[in-house]
């Protein structure tokens, strides 16, 4: 038999008592740790400058000023509760997810893909419609062809039916090879709807962006190709679903990319597009003069700004987010193909030490930006953030000044040139400081604060900035376009009394450090931005508000045309 153990009275007290007192020691000491875990972070905030990283990033978290006075009935509540917050929506369906995917990667065939998955081909054993989930990707955006000379590395295929091309119809494919003059003989496969066989064509060229003075001319090295394939006259006016490039004809594609036609419905095309090449400011915080440049550039008449993006500040995401919503850019992203670094701060690192391998990257976005924008604006410029093209007199707007430019140009020749290029002059940053701070003007308005300029323009035809005719030209540079169609790659030079190309620099490029020092010591007053002060003050005020960059915001926009106190 099992020993009968009875407790009295008092020694059933004594053990109640010392588990209660266990039981609260664990609650309280629950609640210590939970209230410094929360002071911690608020201590070391409260230490910390306020900058625009930290007004930006806002997140939501239990302070200590929340959990103080209540922190029993806070911990019962979270201990108690059935349910948290978080995102109980149903997933996407198929057609929801191929739209992302479209958005997301606009070279990719999804949607011809999923119609003609399932169907099988009428014949077997050559060209066979590469599945999506077999292509051969490379840093998310490029698709990857390995031949028995050399490796493409492809970026978008954009349909080509301009007028002025001597090929006619045809499909430009955009990427880099890592050969000089490739000779490997390449086909392309077009899938059309309708059609359960591709059409194969011999690639018609390789046109090379580059030109091989400018260095890096060497095998091994990714450089950058414009492939041409012609559209076969049988399926004339039929848009390819999407093209493949091989090196044998019946071979099973390792890349198929989306042919975009981005053609207006009405076909009526807008003013002015303005691209801007692989944005690299992972460290550079330039938000607020990003503002301000965006503003001025809608001021001036560009109806979409087209920027790239490779590695950004936080407060720079927010600001392109912002305006993205808003329909005034669009934002790609961008990564660096091959073997190059993509890895943040190294990839930063890598391109401002191999200038010549940044030089050739940047021609991919800007030359995808022409393509994809071709039959929508009567002009594209090639912009960075820090340069205008300024009007000058009474013109107010871009199209003021083209309105202008344009009869000059047909008295010389009797049609439109391929390009409009204007003249570059230097507002160099340390100059506002000797003339003091405007006060009727933000101290954060960086352009509105910069007013005196170097006297002498660069060389004509030296880093120009170009309005170029999507009609006319075939291939792109930062500065001019480098092949045209329909005759030479002739540029109208813009007077200076009409226009300016205003470079907002805090030196010289590297490449002009002899006559640097005769800018810097010639200089005087420009005061032409502002004629759009009072405009350009408000929106910018008004977006920078928003975005939350000031830290009271009470007053400032009341104060909107008056003079800032500093």
């Amino acid at each position: 038999m099992k020993p009968h153990h009875n407790l009295t009275p008092k020694t059933k007290l004594v053990f109640k008592f010392i588990f209660a007192l266990g039981v609260w020691s664990f609650l309280v000491l629950g609640l210590i740790k939970i209230n410094n875990d929360q002071m911690m972070p608020q201590q070391v905030i409260q230490e910390m400058p306020i900058n625009s990283r930290l007004l930006l990033q806002k997140e939501s978290k239990w302070t200590a000023a929340e959990g103080t006075p209540k922190t029993t009935e806070r911990f019962m509540q979270m201990l108690t509760a059935e349910e948290v917050l978080v995102d109980n929506r149903n997933g996407i369906d198929d057609e929801q997810l191929v739209k992302d995917l479209e958005s997301k990667l606009p070279s990719l065939p999804i949607e011809y893909w999923t119609k003609h998955k399932n169907v099988a081909p009428k014949k077997s054993g050559c060209a066979k419609y590469p599945s999506i989930f077999e292509l051969e990707f490379n840093n998310i955006y490029w698709q990857t062809l390995k031949t028995t000379n050399g490796t493409f590395q492809l970026f978008g295929a954009y349909y080509d039916i301009r007028k002025n091309s001597r090929i006619g119809p045809a499909v430009r494919i955009l990427g880099m090879i890592d050969r000089i003059q490739p000779k490997v003989q390449t086909y392309c496969q077009f899938w059309f709807d309708g059609q359960m066989e591709p059409y194969i064509v011999k690639t018609f060229e390789y046109k090379y962006i580059w030109y091989n003075k400018w260095g890096n001319y060497k095998q091994g090295i990714y450089q950058p190709y414009l492939i041409a394939c012609q559209i076969p006259k049988l399926f004339k006016g039929l848009v390819p679903a999407s093209v493949s490039i091989v090196e044998n004809k019946c071979d099973t594609a390792t890349n198929n990319l989306r042919v975009l036609y981005n053609r207006p419905e009405d076909d009526k095309k807008k003013g002015f597009a303005v691209c801007v090449k692989g944005l690299d400011f992972l460290y550079d915080d330039l938000s607020v003069r990003l503002v301000e440049w965006i503003e001025l550039l809608n001021i001036l008449g560009a109806d979409k700004i087209f920027f790239y993006e490779l590695q950004v500040h936080p407060n720079i995401s927010k600001v392109l987010q912002h305006y993205q919503d808003e329909g005034k850019i669009h934002v790609t992203p961008l990564t660096l193909p091959g073997g190059q670094p993509n890895v943040p701060g190294f990839q930063h690192l890598y391109l401002s030490k191999k200038t010549n391998h940044k030089r050739q990257n940047e021609l991919i976005p800007y030359n995808d930006c022409l393509y994809k924008n071709m039959y929508r604006y009567e002009f594209i410029a090639l912009l960075d953030i820090d340069e205008v093209i300024m009007p000058k007199n009474d013109d107010m707007t871009w199209h003021d000044l083209m309105r202008r430019v344009l009869p000059k140009g047909l008295k010389i020749k009797n049609e439109t040139y391929p390009s409009y290029n204007v003249r570059n002059v230097y507002f160099f940053d340390n100059w506002n400081h000797e003339h003091g701070w405007r006060r009727d003007i933000p101290k954060y308005m960086h352009m509105l604060q910069h007013v005196m300029r170097a006297t002498n323009y660069t060389k004509p035809n030296q880093y120009v900035k170009c309005f170029h005719n999507p009609e006319r030209v075939l291939t792109l540079h930062n500065h001019f376009p480098l092949a045209c169609l329909g005759g030479t790659c002739q540029s109208f030079p813009i007077s200076t009394e009409d226009a300016q190309l205003q470079h907002y620099r805090a030196d010289c490029v590297r490449t002009l450090k002899k006559s640097c020092e005769d800018f810097k010591e010639h200089r005087e007053e420009d005061t032409t931005i502002w004629k759009y002060k009072d405009e350009l003050i408000e929106r910018t005020m008004k977006t920078l508000d928003k975005l939350g960059f000031f830290i009271n915001k009470s007053t400032l926009l009341k104060n909107s045309g008056k003079e800032y106190e500093r």
